[in-house]
């Protein structure tokens, strides 16, 4: 079964990444790498993996691991999320964990290193993937927002947790989780991947719109904007938050400001979108936030609660207000407020 598995994996591994990297250019660079780099992972894991080596049989190929796949695919979930174009550098640190992994592998099979001490790290190595799954399982759980990924990272994170009990269990009072042997681990996350790569391929040929997002391609190719004109609606969009604050409109829209100002409701998106680097909504939303701040620190302010300041400076619901403050400020309402304490 375990065979089988690994070839129907393989196939539609390839087939995935073939469609993939021929569309390369209508997706947006970075997710598209992170993905394409998680699946190119996960493929040299099936087809190389130590106990159940597709080519060669008993060959350790000890870099062809799993845990590769868990960071790549968390990268790419973080990308997609907080929408940036170009990778950060200290990012590169993410694949710390797999680097100790892959020296941890390569001392147990070369210099001989003692069992239960690498099976020792190995599973503490092995958390640290689980709390990658774990952060995208929080994330979107927690912003109740629709993410195709939870479906692979909620297994996933089990699998490599039970498997990490399992080998702490073995090492420290000798006793194995019958249901989890490492054959039994290979299959189950076999099935998972064979089901992941069925997903992908099935959304990419029904035109699926949220695997990868999409290059916005010429959006505003044929616009009559000059920089004079950009910099003086530049200049109007911030003096109408400033002075005129619309933000405290809990029901302001594009449509409102483009009529305050007689500004074309597509030049505004073009000003903030290409010339700010911010979406409408996260424009006026800043000037919320930075009111709310400026609000909770003066003391005449006291006897209202944070959701009452919160309402005050235009948000209209608690849970797009916790998410949008914690975006800004990397806190919480609550933790930001405790912190001025």
């Amino acid at each position: 079964m375990l065979k089988t598995l690994q070839i129907i994996a393989l196939i539609q591994g390839v087939f995935v990444l073939s469609v993939l990297f021929i569309n390369r250019k209508e997706y947006k660079k970075t997710t598209f790498w992170l993905l394409f780099g998680s699946l190119v992972s996960v493929l040299l894991y099936v087809a190389g993996d130590d106990d159940n080596n597709l080519f060669v049989q008993d060959a350790d190929w000890f870099l062809f691991d799993s845990s590769l796949f868990v960071t790549f695919l968390f990268l790419f979930f973080r990308y997609y999320k907080n929408g940036k174009e170009k990778f950060s550098k200290l990012d590169y640190l993410f694949f710390l964990p797999n680097i100790i992994y892959f020296f941890i592998e390569a001392l147990e099979i070369w210099m001989v290193a003692e069992k239960s001490i690498v099976e020792i790290f190995e599973s503490i190595i092995e958390l640290t993937f689980v709390a990658y799954l774990s952060l995208i399982i929080y994330s979107i759980l927690t912003t109740r927002t629709k993410h195709w990924i939870i479906y692979f990272a909620i297994p996933i994170a089990l699998i490599f947790a039970l498997s990490s009990l399992d080998e702490l269990l073995n090492v420290f009072i000798t006793v194995e989780l019958p249901f989890l042997n490492d054959q039994n681990f290979n299959t189950y996350l076999l099935l998972v991947v064979a089901f992941l790569f069925y997903f992908i391929a099935f959304k990419l040929l029904s035109k699926g719109k949220d695997v990868l997002p999409n290059v916005e391609i010429g959006k505003y190719k044929n616009s009559n904007l000059n920089p004079k004109l950009i910099e003086q609606y530049k200049a109007d969009l911030v003096r109408s938050m400033e002075k005129d604050k619309l933000y405290l409109n809990n029901k302001l829209s594009i449509v409102d400001v483009s009529d305050k100002l007689n500004i074309p409701r597509q030049y505004i998106s073009e000003v903030l979108n290409e010339h700010m680097n911010k979406s409408f909504q996260d424009f006026v939303n800043e000037y919320r936030v930075e009111e709310f701040v400026c609000r909770l620190k003066n003391d005449q302010n006291n006897h209202f609660t944070l959701l009452g300041i919160a309402t005050d400076v235009g948000f209209n619901s608690k849970s797009s207000f916790n998410a949008t403050f914690k975006k800004h400020k990397g806190l919480t309402p609550t933790q930001f407020k405790n912190s001025l304490s």
